[in-house]
């Protein structure tokens, strides 16, 4: 009975590992490309996990034979899949749980820590995300200064290995703060000056020891934190510097160059678009903090946060969205919304949309595979019944990550099903 029940779980495991081999079609809806671009009536058809034609179904000539599936979505819109950035998804379930978090370790210096092999497939959280378009996150350890290195994993497979779309894509450096402490009535006092010095210090020293150490030809002793850096000064890995406030990303900037350093990307960047011109000079792209929360200040425009990306825009910044915070996990599902806020303050839908999809894909060095419909990219798409950047319509009723379709089921589906049927809720 053992050997049997062993066989079966190797045949779902292969026929799992099994890359899509029949071609399939998706004909007549509107396709969000992700890089700006929307076609009607449009025909898009993948084999073999890849994209093989993006075009509109009204200018071309096409044999439906050649096809082994074809599917109308007529008045459907179809859209690549959304990406999660800087994300704990994967390694948070239930956050008054401690043994569920596995998203930091104890200590400051941690560089060496790899979010990739924590990442939980059976987490009852990534089904919610998967059915709301999210198709692949950036996995990302959190904590100390140095965090570790984060990991773009797909919200589909069996395990960590299954799911990795891209290992150690970059190591995360918590940027100290420069925010002035506040008394108890909530009163701001002076910056913290002194301390602040210290603390950028402390992070120079490490960062210019770790490159010393990179440049080595021979080693006396392995040091696997530093190993874990080289990355950085060989312009394989990006690092992530999270960090808000302007003083806090000039100096991150004029550090990190200082260390040549090419890779860099500004993690969370509230006062981002004060500072755009060094930004763009030095080719620093920003993951924006999440849209859905107040200003930092009292005296700031309530609607700072939603104009923020519209800011970054036009000053020719790269920049993608991504929601760190309270509850980030569960809240991942709701990006698309998040991005749709900033439409009604000066960026387009699509531009919403590229903010989630190419552009986060760009910043993580993945867009030559991911992020947008073209041809030769990965087929990792979904349908939506309706508009997926609004709440009110969007209903995901297809998807696929390189070419497999995956289940949009949930827990919360399942909930709904069996409540409704009891109490006849039609």
């Amino acid at each position: 009975m053992k050997n049997i029940l062993l066989n079966i779980l190797v045949v779902l495991c292969s026929l799992n590992a099994i890359a899509q081999s029949k071609s399939i079609l998706l004909l007549n809806g509107t396709a969000h490309l992700g890089n700006g671009e929307v076609i009607n009536n449009s025909a898009i058809a993948f084999k073999d996990g890849k994209l093989t034609l993006v075009a509109n179904a009204l200018v071309i000539k096409l044999d439906l034979t050649k096809f082994d599936s074809v599917i109308n979505i007529a008045g459907k819109h179809v859209y690549p899949g959304i990406i999660g950035t800087n994300s704990i998804l994967g390694l948070s379930e239930i956050e008054s749980t401690r043994s569920t978090l596995d998203f930091y370790e104890i200590g400051n210096y941690n560089p060496n820590t790899r979010a990739q092999i924590a990442y939980n497939t059976d987490s009852k959280i990534i089904p919610t995300a998967r059915a709301n378009g999210i198709l692949l996150v950036q996995t990302t350890p959190r904590g100390g200064i140095f965090s570790g290195s984060s990991s773009i994993m797909a919200t589909n497979g069996w395990n960590w290995e299954d799911a990795t779309i891209k290992a150690d894509d970059g190591i995360h450096l918590n940027w100290p703060s420069f925010a002035p402490r506040r008394n108890r009535r909530g009163a701001e006092g002076e910056a913290p000056s002194n301390e602040y010095a210290n603390q950028v210090q402390a992070v120079k020293k490490y960062l210019t020891e770790a490159k010393a150490y990179c440049e080595q030809k021979k080693y006396e002793a392995i040091d696997v934190r530093f190993e874990s850096m080289r990355g950085l000064f060989n312009g394989t890995q990006t690092l992530f510097i999270h960090s808000n406030l302007v003083k806090e990303i000039t100096d991150a900037i004029v550090l990190t160059k200082e260390l040549n350093i090419a890779k860099k990307a500004i993690v969370g960047g509230y006062e981002s678009y004060l500072v755009a011109g060094l930004l763009k000079e030095n080719n620093v792209s920003v993951l924006l903090r999440r849209i859905h929360e107040l200003p930092l200040r009292d005296d700031e425009d309530i609607d700072l946060p939603f104009k923020i990306p519209a800011l970054l825009q036009q000053a020719g910044i790269l920049y993608c969205i991504q929601t760190e915070g309270d509850q980030e996990a569960t809240n991942l599902r709701n990006l698309p919304f998040q991005a749709a806020t900033s439409v009604s303050f000066g960026i387009s839908k699509e531009d919403a949309l590229k903010a989630i999809t190419l552009n986060a894909a760009k910043i993580l060095g993945i867009d030559k595979n991911y992020g947008s419909l073209e041809p030769e990219k990965s087929a990792t798409l979904f349908v939506s019944d309706g508009d997926a950047m609004d709440a009110k319509t969007n209903n995901v009723v297809r998807a696929w990550i390189n070419g497999k379709s995956v289940s949009l089921n949930t827990h919360q589906k399942d909930l709904y099903k069996k409540y409704s049927e009891k109490y006849g809720i039609k």
